[in-house]
């Protein structure tokens, strides 16, 4: 990340527009710490929450659990305007938009900027921050299956 072209920071302020939650389709995969706060959260079982709301997408070089989608294709955990369990969202949620594919180069950033009113506006967040997001996602891991 020595030559990252985020090294003055960038700008990000979520709109709450939900568009990163809500009518298209896509996936939120879990971390084993993700299950874990998930399902304390919901008051069930790891097994249980993995059942009600998560399914298996199948990468080709990997399997890992993501969230369900309703059939209007919400995260299944949308509910009255907002995330029911907002406390204890996924890494993936919290992380948004300093994820590997929105920051690896300026064209990418600019490209999700595209879908998100939040990206480009707001308050800097400073390079560690941002690494600091991208080095939790690689240390927490996915839930494999």
């Amino acid at each position: 990340m020595q030559d990252a072209f985020y090294k003055s920071g960038l700008r990000f302020e979520c709109t709450r527009c939900s568009k990163c939650c809500r009518y298209t389709p896509g996936y939120v995969f879990l971390s084993p710490a993700d299950l874990a706060r998930l399902a304390e959260s919901t008051h069930v079982t790891k097994e249980e929450f993995l059942r009600r709301y998560c399914r298996m997408i199948d990468l080709g070089v990997a399997r890992r659990v993501s969230l369900r989608e309703k059939p209007n294709l919400d995260c299944i955990l949308w509910e009255n305007n907002g995330c029911s369990q907002y406390e204890a969202r996924p890494l993936q949620c919290r992380s948004f938009p300093f994820w590997s594919a929105c920051v690896a180069s300026r064209e990418d950033w600019e490209n999700h900027a595209r879908n998100c009113p939040g990206m480009g506006h707001g308050g800097i967040h400073p390079r560690d921050e941002i690494d600091g997001w991208l080095t939790r996602r690689m240390q927490e891991g996915f839930l494999e299956g």
